[in-house]
């Protein structure tokens, strides 16, 4: 590309799909600058400091579906069988309910999987594995969308099958109460992660913290590749030229602040962020608030430090009616050893509840479940009240273009077929960069 000297693209955001954005471009030899008003890359997927222990704001779970996602952490310099605990499918609820799939061809590992699992009736194991092959006649698509909980009425999975297999599955992949939840849309996550290669089913649980598995990496990449990556620089304003974007950014104690142009802008800030920067561009109005009117879901991470020989029987393990949904063993995962994340997804009592009590909530459900006797040493709540978009019936969801041809939006909630995950936001951000890519070529 003999002209790229001429383009120069902004993306505001360094989390997963800016940073995704911003190493596509840089592998195209096209120069950007990421803006990130943090101190740190990640946005959503990152990682914090809590008492000298190296922490993540919340639980991501890659599968091994997640292509883009594993691809794009390679080409920076990743190791995926060294910086993911690799455990395939298995999901566990303590006590309750076990579902293990053997060695076998996917979806036959799946079907096998349903029909030995442990505490559902063998009428239920039935009607799940048929659930399974009606959705793949129908190749995961329905005429119209409507909710999970609908869906799972009309196939017969009945109330001990929904509580226990089809509501925890559709809480972690979309994380949205299955009432309101887009069955459309879990239908993409179960074809791509049950319906291709049995390795697309693996669970992928990260060794290391999200800033460091991706945007760290990513930084040097763009690096070396001639871009430039700004932590605490906050773009405030857009401004739209005939041929170019103005960009101001905020002023800090060392600078004023400062107008910069480009060829090309990549939104791929927060949902709040990206309507505070559009709203002021008359173009970008509609969009802002399509955006605007997007729900949200909260998720909530109780970190409890045990002394360091108390483990769970799984790496991963679900519960049962119960405050925590899904407990991750850090020492088996990370080596971090004692260290339990409790994560609990979607609207719920616990909202109600002050950290502190929420926190003694989990660990007393850890020992009434587990048989945990030790008190935790310490514990951490991290609340993430806008987490993920809210994964609704047929909700509205902006493309990646807008009115202006060179000013783009990258993001999860985006217009695709995922919910709000690792892989849509990556996914989104590529996009991006290849729309950009095909107007230079």
């Amino acid at each position: 590309m003999s002209n790229n000297k001429n383009y120069h693209v902004a993306i505001i955001g360094g989390g997963y799909s800016g940073m995704a954005a911003a190493v596509k471009l840089a592998a195209a030899d096209i120069p950007v600058t990421v803006f990130e008003s943090a101190k740190q890359l990640g946005g959503r997927a990152r990682g914090v400091r809590h008492n000298n222990v190296q922490l993540d704001n919340g639980q991501h779970i890659l599968l091994g579906c997640y292509h883009q996602t594993l691809q794009l952490i390679e080409q920076v310099g990743g190791n995926i069988e060294q910086d993911f605990l690799r455990v395939p499918l298995q999901l566990t609820l303590h006590n309750r309910f076990e579902l293990k799939a053997p060695h076998l061809p996917a979806p036959l590992h799946l079907l096998a999987g349903l029909l030995s699992a442990k505490g559902l009736t063998f009428v239920e194991r039935l009607r799940a594995a048929r659930f399974m092959l009606a959705l793949n006649r129908i190749n995961f698509s329905l005429p119209q969308d409507i909710s999970v909980f609908e869906l799972l009425s009309i196939h017969g999975q009945g109330d001990e099958l929904i509580r226990l297999l089809w509501e925890p599955l559709c809480i972690a992949a979309l994380n949205t109460p299955i009432n309101i939840a887009s069955a459309q849309v879990l239908l993409h996550v179960l074809r791509d992660s049950l319906n291709g290669l049995r390795s697309d089913s693996d669970m992928l649980l990260p060794r290391m913290d999200f800033t460091a598995l991706f945007p760290e990496r990513a930084t040097e990449y763009v690096k070396q590749h001639r871009g430039t990556v700004l932590n605490t620089s906050s773009v405030e304003a857009i401004i739209p030229h005939s041929d170019e974007i103005e960009l101001i950014t905020r002023p800090t104690a060392e600078s004023t602040a400062q107008t910069k142009l480009f060829s090309h802008v990549i939104c791929a800030a927060s949902p709040i962020a990206a309507v505070r920067l559009f709203r002021t561009v008359p173009q970008l109005a509609l969009i802002a608030e399509q955006i605007a009117a997007i729900p949200h879901q909260p998720i909530y991470t109780v970190y409890l430090q045990y002394p360091k020989q108390v483990r769970l029987p799984h790496p991963m393990l679900g519960l049962d009616r119960c405050f925590a949904q899904w407990l991750f063993d850090k020492g088996q995962i990370s080596g971090q050893h004692g260290l339990i994340a409790a994560v609990i997804s979607a609207h719920g009592r616990h909202q109600n509840l002050q950290h502190e009590l929420l926190a003694q909530k989990v660990a007393q459900e850890l020992y009434e479940q587990l048989g945990i006797v030790e008190a935790p040493v310490w514990h951490k709540v991290i609340a993430e009240k806008r987490a993920t978009f809210s994964c609704e019936i047929n909700l509205p969801r902006p493309p990646h273009i807008t009115q202006l041809a060179n000013i783009l939006i990258a993001g999860d909630y985006t217009a695709g077929d995922y919910p709000a995950t690792l892989e849509g936001a990556m996914i989104s951000g590529v996009l991006c960069a290849r729309t950009i890519l095909a107007t230079i070529q």
